[in-house]
């Protein structure tokens, strides 16, 4: 009889201890330089959570109990690691790179930019609809020089629609917002729409000014493809040196088989951006930074938006006055899931930003967000809330 007490009390202490949620923390590295990886997907195959690693590689989790965890990046090779393995307090990851042969170019004798539009064209219509992304959101705002506004939040977009005529409906789930240090609130110090922005990814949008017609003349497309990584080919297009006006340089990472995009990044080329000149003129924006990334997933057979980034740094000139702006974004789609959810119309968020609505707080939802603060993100949230 003893035997049999014994034995319940250790099933049921075994089942304790794993219903009980352990953090995690790792750090990805290059197993070559060691420095740091960031904007490494970090996909927790138990609870199919999306995570990305920050500026310092860094990212913080819980689990309640074993599971496997796959590392993806573009630029290294899928590594899958158990938990149980990861016994430290901050466990260090070394990732290999996949791009260490020679870019090799590709010739075709069809035009760059009418692959590019096949690929754009083709992902549209894979992208999974109707389809529910759980999604965080993060924004840093930045007014002359000082961190003067904070935002985050957990929202569920509904996207619904097809090929160019997608649909979002949002709930917000939790959110708060701590700022600002001027009683003045402008649109600029608001952060992007997110009312239109998800129809902007699923749209590729972005990607317009060098699909028109006239970008021929105006930008270089070229090819590249890896021996290491022979799925993608990476496509590279710059403002040529005779073009006028501020212009962006891409880069498009698509599956050549499948003919989807996987990542765009852009930011502004160095050369127009040293041609260009400040317009003194009342209401204009000087524009001196904009970087932009974006990142989707093929899962199975679901493809969707993973997340993006966006810094934009401006100079604004109203009644003679320079005020200088930067925001810098984040949105990450944690969870995945092609069910619908039930809503009322009138629990739809309809508002630009998230500094619109009041805050609600229900957990700590930050710190199971996805995205783990570096110290100087966290520094950044903890002097503005203590300002507050």
């Amino acid at each position: 009889m003893k035997k049999i007490k014994l034995l319940l009390f250790l099933f049921f202490l075994s089942l304790i201890s794993y219903s009980q949620s352990t953090e995690i923390s790792i750090q990805l590295k290059d197993a070559t330089t060691n420095l740091p990886i960031e904007d490494a997907t970090v996909y927790i195959v138990k609870t199919k959570q999306n995570l990305l690693s920050n500026s310092r590689g860094i990212v913080t989790f819980s689990t309640n109990g074993p599971t496997n965890i796959t590392i993806s990046h573009t630029s290294y090779l899928p590594l899958t690691i158990r938990s149980t393995s990861l016994k430290e307090v901050q466990n260090i990851i070394l990732v290999t790179s996949n791009n260490t042969e020679l870019d090799e170019i590709i010739i075709t004798k069809q035009n760059p930019q009418k692959i590019l539009k096949t690929v754009v064209k083709n992902s549209i219509e894979k992208l999974s609809t109707p389809a529910r992304l759980k999604v965080y959101s993060r924004e840093f705002f930045k007014l002359n020089g000082t961190y003067s506004y904070y935002n985050d939040g957990l929202m569920n977009f509904q996207i619904s629609g097809k090929t160019k005529d997608f649909k979002t409906d949002i709930l917000v789930e939790q959110n708060r917002s701590f700022g600002l240090v001027e009683n003045e609130v402008t649109d600029d110090l608001q952060g992007y729409n997110l009312n239109n922005i998800m129809e902007n990814y699923y749209n590729f949008k972005y990607l317009y000014p060098i699909l028109d017609v006239k970008a021929r003349k105006i930008y270089d497309f070229l090819i590249k493809g890896y021996a290491s990584n022979p799925d993608y080919y990476q496509m590279k297009v710059t403002p040529l040196d005779d073009s006028k006006g501020l212009l962006d340089e891409f880069t498009i990472l698509y599956d050549k088989k499948k003919k989807i995009i996987i990542e765009v990044s852009s930011t502004i080329s160095p050369v127009s951006l040293s041609k260009s000149q400040n317009n003194k003129t009342e209401g204009t924006k000087n524009i001196y930074k904009s970087i932009f990334k974006t990142t989707y997933k093929l899962d199975s057979s679901n493809y969707y938006l993973l997340y993006s980034k966006e810094e934009i740094g401006f100079e604004r000139i109203v009644k003679k006055k320079i005020s200088e702006v930067e925001i810098r974004n984040y949105l990450l789609t944690t969870n995945f899931s092609t069910k619908k959810y039930s809503f009322k119309e009138s629990d739809v968020f309809k508002d630009k930003a998230l500094f619109n609505k009041k805050n609600v707080i229900l957990t700590d939802y930050w710190n199971v967000s996805g995205i783990t603060a570096t110290d100087e993100e966290q520094k950044i949230i903890d002097e503005i809330k203590e300002n507050n």
